[in-house]
């Protein structure tokens, strides 16, 4: 005999509401409520969130985080980031005529074992030729390269959303020529990291960017 169909209202019934929070660094903050009729079947879910969510300042718009739920302890979702990244509208209002973009996207190694796949732009206040997009290139992957292998993914991100990164970006970009901008537009990450630290990390109230 085949089993009774269930209505949809009845399925409802069965379902649970569980609350997804940001990971440490943003302050575990309660970010959406999502129904399921079991726990495992939350993890693996992603979330978009902008630092405007979290914070309420509107000049934070344009930074976004999507979240992977990786673990559930009751009703509570917890997240790590899966991606970091700026809006389409924020990096086209930067793009000028009679300017260079200089782009770096490269994969580095966190202090603790983590992959990312970092995409780096620097924006010129005029055009600039090949050799000196070249330099720009090469300086902002050695100023990366130094930084991710010396810092936790946590640190790592925390950096980026200070602004830290970014500034240390366009101070070593201007030497070599004039230049408005410089953002990290995306960091991907390929591989968590190998031990997820338990001890509590400052959030950070504000992001502050290289101008």
């Amino acid at each position: 005999m085949p089993a009774p169909r269930v209505s949809g209202r009845e399925k409802w019934k069965y379902k649970k509401w569980f609350t997804i929070v940001t990971p440490k660094i943003l302050g575990e903050i309660p970010v959406a409520n999502v129904p399921a009729d079991d726990a495992s079947k939350m993890i693996g879910r992603s979330i978009e969130v902008t630092l405007y969510d979290l914070t309420g300042d509107v000049t934070q718009l344009h930074i976004r985080f999507l979240l992977q739920v990786v673990d559930v302890q009751e009703n509570i979702a917890k997240t790590v980031f899966k991606q970091v990244y700026l809006s389409r509208d924020y990096l086209r209002s930067l793009t000028k005529r009679k300017s260079s973009k200089i782009t770096l996207i490269k994969d580095f190694t966190t202090k603790d074992n983590a992959r990312v796949r970092v995409t780096a732009t620097v924006f010129t206040t005029y055009r600039c030729k090949t050799s000196q997009k070249k330099l720009i290139r090469g300086s902002i992957r050695e100023v990366l390269e130094n930084m991710i292998r010396e810092m936790k993914l946590d640190g790592f991100i925390q950096n980026i959303i200070s602004g830290t990164v970014q500034n240390k970006l366009f101070e070593v970009s201007k030497k070599i020529y004039p230049v408005r901008k410089a953002e990290i537009a995306k960091v991907k990450i390929l591989r968590q990291p190998e031990i997820i630290e338990e001890k509590s990390v400052e959030t950070v109230p504000s992001a502050q960017t290289s101008s």
